[in-house]
This record gives structure tokens, sequence and C-alpha cells, in this order.
């Protein structure tokens, strides 16, 4: 059997119980690289055989599930934040279906919500932003043009970019061309989660400049939108006196 684990945002102990559970009684473990905590591989089995998927293609990465299982062994694939998001498992997937190999997935913390947590933010403010656009900006993938940042950037809401903070300067003028101020709140969080974490709050006009100030290139989120600096929200009804819920009736 074979379990896509999601590490977490980056602190070793941002992992699930499951997935805790999973890798710790993994035969094979197959982690992402750098951007998975090497301080999660601490308490493997010492007979657990680990490999790096950043030095391995895909078709590496199947050879190695296709041996493992033929051994009868359990097989932790250990992604990133959570898999479901830029994980590249469904690939991974639809190859093992192919060779009738079992897998379940198991979830993770994602970036996105550890750079919430390192801002004390809240995505989603009454009268402010009611959805979360999750996107990347293109660059040597590209992206759908449907999908551009530009037409993202109509609907005003708040916006999390990644994979994109070598990419700032185009990332700022696609923003702005889309309808977004130059002024428009924003925040960089470098590593969130990290003990190297960094964040910093900017506009949408400084993004490239703050990047360059505080020595940010890579492993970076980018949150645009009013959000950002939860200004100019109106109280939520869910806890107010006057409003009626199924669990309490409003006050006169």
């Amino acid at each position: 059997m074979i379990y896509f684990v999601g590490a977490g945002s980056g602190a070793p102990d941002l992992i699930t119980v499951r997935g805790q559970r999973l890798l710790r009684t993994a035969d094979v473990i197959i982690y992402a690289g750098s951007l998975v905590n090497p301080a999660l591989l601490e308490e493997r089995k010492s007979d657990s055989r680990v490999y790096n998927s950043a030095k391995m293609t895909l078709e590496e990465v199947l050879a190695v599930m296709k041996q493992a299982d033929r051994e009868d062994k359990m097989i932790v694939r250990l992604h990133t934040g959570d898999p479901c998001i830029y994980g590249a498992v469904r690939e991974q997937m639809d190859a093992l279906d192919e060779m009738e190999i079992a897998y379940e997935s198991c979830p993770g913390v994602s970036s996105f919500c550890g750079a919430a947590a390192a801002l004390n933010l809240e995505y989603t403010l009454p009268d402010v932003s009611q959805s979360v656009i999750i996107t990347r900006a293109a660059g040597r993938t590209p992206v759908p043009d449907r999908e551009s940042i530009a037409s993202f950037s109509a609907h005003q809401a708040t916006m999390v970019v990644f994979l994109s903070a070598g990419l700032l300067k185009e990332l700022s003028a696609q923003l702005i061309a889309g309808g977004y101020s130059a002024d428009t709140p924003a925040a960089i969080v470098y590593k969130a989660t990290w003990p190297e974490e960094k964040t910093v709050i900017c506009t949408v006009g400084t993004l490239e400049w703050e990047a360059r100030k505080h020595g940010i290139e890579k492993t970076a989120l980018i949150i645009i939108g009013d959000a950002v600096t939860h200004s100019r929200y109106q109280r939520s009804l869910l806890y107010h006196p006057a409003f009626s819920t199924e669990f309490r009736d409003a006050e006169a």
C-alpha cells in the first residue's frame, strides 16, 4: 500500500496525527526534498529506506514504488503541505492505477494555511472578501490563459499566489493590469512555520522591492487583498446577538 501524506507547511509538529503514524511505520519513504522538513524523518524506523524525490524523475519514483509494493512494503510518499495543491500527485496516482497498486491520501496543513497563521490572518472577512483564489504566475510552467493573474484580479477577492517569488515584477504588473491598485495591501511569507520564517507586509506595487530588500527569492507565498490589513470589515453575523441560528434565538 502507498500512502500520499501531507507533511504540513514546515514545522514538524504540524503534520497530522495520522500522517505521523504512517511515517513512523513506513518501510519505504519517498519525500519531496528541501520542501519537507528533514526533522520529520527522525522518527522513522531504523531500517526504513529513504529516497529524496528532488533528485528523481517521475519514472524513478514509480519504479521505487513498484518494487517496494512487490516486496509487500508499506510506502509513504511524503509531499509538502497538502498533496492536493501543486503536489503533482494525480500523475502518480494514474500510473499506480495502471499498475493496479493500491494507494490512499492523508491530508496535510497547506502552506497557505501556515502563512495565514504566521500573519494571524483571516482570508474571508465580511464585506471585504468571501473568496480565496489560490493560483500561481506563469513561468517555466505555463498556466491556462483563462486563469491568468490579470483575469483573476478582476474579482478583487483575496488571492494567494504560490511558486512566484522570483516573478514579482511581472506579478505586480499583472495584478495592477487586472484591477488591483498599486497600493492594495499585500504580504510576502517566506517559509511559513519554519524556524527561518519571514513575513513582510507591503503593497502590490512594492512586492519586488520588499522581497529584494529582505533577501527573499523563492519558497514564499504572496497574499494579495484588503484582508491582509484586516481593515474596514464588518462584524460577522454568526455571533451577533440580533442574528438567529439553529442553536440560538436572536435577542429582542
